[in-house]
């Protein structure tokens, strides 16, 4: 069992930056496939990035590369979300996940959700 709790959303304007975190429960961590998921009003939940159990191999779908990084960090449980030159079209509530599965784009493959945080971009 993994419980998962996000962290570091807020209000920023265009251009901004920020960082979301992930805490995970469990010892087993470092075995489980980590992803960014959003969700906008009115829209289905959408892939954003996903990460390895090592941290060696990340994925990114194509409207966040070169503007969000994934990373994690499997000594303190946490898989962070660094977000750069923001627009208001990212703004959702995002959610972490963790799965038995590398790299994966699709919710179904992961089997824990944390309960999101909030990201709003203002123009």
């Amino acid at each position: 069992q993994v419980q998962l709790v996000e962290s570091g959303g807020g209000l920023v304007q265009a251009g901004g930056s920020l960082k979301l975190s992930c805490a995970a429960s469990g010892r087993t961590f470092s075995s489980y496939g980590m992803g960014w998921f959003r969700q906008a009003p009115g829209k289905e939940r959408e892939f954003v990035a996903a990460i390895s159990w090592s941290g060696g191999a990340t994925s990114y779908t194509d409207f966040v590369k070169s503007r969000f990084t994934i990373s994690r960090d499997n000594a303190k449980n946490t898989v962070y979300l660094q977000m750069r030159d923001l627009k208001p079209e990212d703004t959702a509530v995002y959610y972490c996940a963790a799965g038995q599965i590398y790299l994966g784009r699709l919710g179904t493959e992961y089997h824990y959700w944390g309960q999101g945080t909030q990201v709003t971009v203002s123009s």
